[in-house]
């Protein structure tokens, strides 16, 4: 069997149609065609095919996530120089057709859209950063990021593209600033224990003035009530040596016997327990019979007085 020239041609241009018509797409990526430079359609991963040498694929693109790192260096309203590193995470918006055309026709290359992404990000950090203090920017780390979301959020769907993630990894001062915002912190602290060892002394104090006060008020209560108590119990003594004089009285009126001897018995018995119990004081007693009878006129009286009070009750 005979190849004719003419059948091994026609056969190898099949080949080669064929081969130039089959397009194999990588997942996580999508081919752009175009028909003479102009856009036609979107190949999605797997086996596609195209019209050899009319369709081109103009070029592939990753829907996956990219990221990139930042380095660079801002200002604050007070002149302080501020570097900053960070990680910016991105991707295609979708899988649309407008989404895939903004991203494939937007740039001229991929170097050309992560500049001007990379800028964008940059700018809009440091005006945020030149309307701040240095002293703030340390804690607005999740504000900065809010901000440039807000602010690039939507040229980026122009650009077919969306934000996913901004993390500022490091912000670092100049080194005369970090060792300042070091002793500013000492500092804070030092005086913040000050503060609080003050407080607690003046707890202390507090706590033993109240007790102390509390102490005074309650043996203040334990003394009145101790002398209400001493008072009512002489009261009761009184009352107690009132009705037994009177009563002694009484059995000598009913005895036909003169009740001046019960007087005369008492007093001659605190006379006796003075000398017995007496420290050295000296008590000057009248012993003459004008001063006995006053003494027993007296002892009459009380005796009277507190019969009085007993009938009267």
């Amino acid at each position: 069997m005979t190849f004719v020239p003419g059948a091994f041609v026609f056969f190898g241009l099949i080949a080669l149609v064929v081969f130039l018509s089959v397009v194999i797409v990588q997942q996580g990526t999508v081919a752009v065609i175009t028909i003479f430079g102009k856009y036609q359609r979107v190949m999605t991963p797997g086996l596609n095919f195209k019209i050899p040498f009319i369709e081109y694929v103009y070029r592939r693109i990753s829907i996956q996530n990219q990221s990139v790192e930042l380095e660079f260096q801002a200002i604050t309203n007070d002149q302080a120089n501020v570097r900053f590193k960070a990680m910016l995470v991105y991707s295609v918006l979708n899988q649309s057709e407008e989404a895939i055309q903004n991203v494939a026709f937007k740039f001229v290359d991929q170097r050309s859209l992560m500049q001007a992404l990379i800028r964008t990000i940059e700018g809009s950090i440091r005006s945020y950063v030149a309307t701040k203090k240095q002293a703030e920017i340390l804690a607005l780390r999740s504000e900065i990021v809010a901000h440039v979301k807000t602010e690039i959020d939507e040229m980026l769907v122009t650009w077919g593209y969306h934000l996913i993630d901004l993390q500022l990894n490091d912000i670092a001062f100049d080194e005369a600033i970090m060792r300042s915002m070091a002793q500013v912190v000492a500092s804070n602290n030092l005086r913040a224990a000050a503060e609080n060892e003050g407080q607690a002394l003046l707890i202390t104090k507090t706590k033993s003035a109240e007790a102390e006060g509390n102490a005074i008020k309650i043996a203040a209560e334990a003394e009145r009530v101790a002398a209400q108590l001493r008072g009512q119990g002489i009261a009761l003594f009184r009352e107690e040596v009132s009705k037994g004089m009177a009563q002694a009285v009484q059995e000598l009126k009913d005895r036909n016997m003169d009740p001046s001897l019960v007087l005369f018995s008492m007093w001659t018995e605190a006379i006796r327990h003075f000398a017995e119990h007496g420290k050295g004081n000296v008590i000057f007693l009248d012993g003459s019979n004008d001063g006995l009878q006053t003494t027993l006129k007296q002892l009459q009286g009380l005796i009277q007085k507190n019969a009085n009070d007993e009938l009267t009750e």
